[in-house]
């Protein structure tokens, strides 16, 4: 099964004739017209734009054969996908989210760290999510002081762990850290 890239999210009604708001994950709002089909995330589903216009934060969008109001509410909250190759070449220094996930995250010196599972953003820049072999994931910056190697080509990503990780106690019994003396 080919990698599949989210592209947009389906958003609430938007007036009589069927047609949506459609919020965009693309650079150019406007290229989910040009990747033909779009799916739901399991392939049960299809969906070709017939029509986009610009509005404030998203687009106001008809899909063929959604014609009613009642028809586009049904379609609320659906993801849609398109094939990794279908997506132009990114630039250097640019990645897709899904040419990162399951890439091994090793350490500068070279130690397994675990597995890259995953990309958020939750408003302030990237989080890389990796899952080592124990234990809980890791939360880090996704910047270049943090992730200064992608080496997709080689199957990995190098990270520079941060010498203090937000939240963490110290230990207690080292002196100057964590009680008083």
């Amino acid at each position: 099964m080919p990698a599949l890239v989210c592209v947009a999210r389906i958003g609430a009604a938007h007036g009589v004739r069927g047609a949506v708001k459609l919020w965009t994950f693309t650079e150019d709002p406007f290229a989910v017209r040009s990747y033909g089909l779009l799916s739901s995330k399991d392939g049960k589903r299809q969906f070709e734009v017939a029509t986009a216009r610009a509005a404030k934060d998203h687009l106001v969008a008809t899909f063929k054969g959604v014609t009613t109001r009642d028809e586009a509410e049904r379609l609320n909250g659906i993801e849609l996908y398109v094939a990794r190759e279908k997506l132009p070449a990114t630039d250097e220094g640019e990645y897709y989210h899904t040419d990162l996930i399951g890439l091994a995250a090793v350490t500068m010196a070279g130690d397994a760290l675990g597995r890259v599972l995953a990309i958020h953003n939750f408003g302030a820049g990237n989080i890389i999510e990796i899952a080592p072999p124990t234990g809980a994931t890791l939360l880090l910056p996704f910047t270049d002081a943090v992730v200064p190697e992608v080496d997709i080509a080689g199957g990995r990503v190098v990270i520079a762990l941060p010498e203090e990780i937000a939240g963490e106690d110290p230990s207690p019994g080292r002196p100057g850290e964590g009680r008083d003396p």
